[in-house]
């Protein structure tokens, strides 16, 4: 099912989803209208920016169980749920967040402070990933956040890199559940006795040993940045604050600004570093890059570096941020 943001990238956008379209039968059709109707003519007053609490998700005992009806795919050289299918099960079921469930059945990627489009892997996360790649970014002891993480590839990468510890936050629990923990889950993998990570061979995953060493680094929340900052600070469990923080295609809503900023200041190491990629612009809502740099001159925490860009298409970037007064 090919997703989309309400509003357009011009015809230099990425490449469409070449997934077939699933079918529908007649009660999900219903239902389907009904959902694109809802967020089709709902008006800013009836879907304001939520203040959604923050959750932290346990991995099980038996991780292999969140591996259960579960069909992988590569995504980056990394296993991946196939979103198809994660869609179909929201489809039968309406399960999980039921208005995830109807930005499903309204063909919709975002209802803001609602749904904000983790079901889909956006094109500056592969650019992200891509920049860690050339500059062999190191992740060995460091603590790192995925920054609405989707699918968390960032911070799989950075886990399979060595990392301290990798922390996974997404808005939508029904995002972290079905897609963030199953992803971790299975690029954690480890062959026989040797204790080596697998590498993804096929989609059908075999049983294999999860590490669990691998996943004692994890951990998974869902909720509004703010909620998640405050839980993060005032939790019982001894917190380091990141080296590293990761994050792509978040600055799209200048609404949003204000919590991000916040959020990034509050969790980041004193010589710690972001690393955020964006597109330059999103029409229809109104964000990008200059918006967002001129917004945080105007606050006056961080100093701001574009360290790649990528004049493909709909120009994007990668900035590097860092406490204005460190090294």
């Amino acid at each position: 099912m090919a997703f989309r943001f309400n509003f357009s990238f011009g015809e230099d956008a990425a490449e469409a989803d070449d997934e077939p379209e699933l079918q529908l039968g007649t009660p999900q059709r219903e239902r389907a209208a009904e959902a694109a109707a809802q967020c089709r003519d709902a008006t800013p007053s009836e879907q304001p920016l939520r203040l959604k609490a923050a959750k932290e998700h346990h991995v099980p005992k038996d991780a292999n169980q969140i591996l259960e009806n579960k069909t992988m795919e590569m995504v980056a050289g990394l296993y991946s749920v196939k979103i198809s299918t994660v869609e179909k099960q929201l489809l039968d079921g309406l399960h999980g967040e039921d208005l995830v469930s109807k930005s499903v059945l309204a063909h919709s990627d975002l209802v803001p402070g609602v749904y904000e489009g983790g079901l889909k892997v956006w094109e500056c996360t592969f650019d992200l990933l891509g920049y860690c790649s050339e500059t062999e970014m190191q992740f060995a002891d460091k603590t790192v956040l995925d920054l609405g993480c989707g699918a968390g590839l960032l911070g799989i990468v950075a886990l399979r890199g060595k990392a301290k510890e990798v922390h996974f936050q997404d808005y939508n629990s029904t995002v972290i559940e079905e897609v963030t923990l199953p992803n971790t889950v299975a690029n954690c993998r480890v062959d026989g006795d040797e204790g080596k990570i697998s590498k993804p061979p096929s989609k059908r995953l075999k049983k294999a040993k999860c590490s669990l060493d691998l996943l004692a680094k994890c951990r998974f929340f869902s909720g509004e940045w703010s909620k998640v900052s405050q839980l993060l600070l005032s939790g019982s469990k001894p917190f380091s604050k990141y080296d590293l923080i990761l994050t792509s295609e978040t600055i799209y809503n200048p609404d949003y600004y204000g919590a991000l900023h916040d959020a990034l200041s509050q969790l980041l190491a004193e010589h710690g570093r972001v690393y955020l990629a964006s597109k330059a612009h999103y029409f229809g809502v109104g964000g990008g890059v200059p918006l967002f740099e001129k917004f945080i001159e105007e606050r006056n925490v961080f100093r701001t570096n574009t360290v790649k860009i990528i004049d493909k298409g709909l120009k994007r970037f990668i900035i590097e941020m860092a406490f204005k007064y460190s090294s």
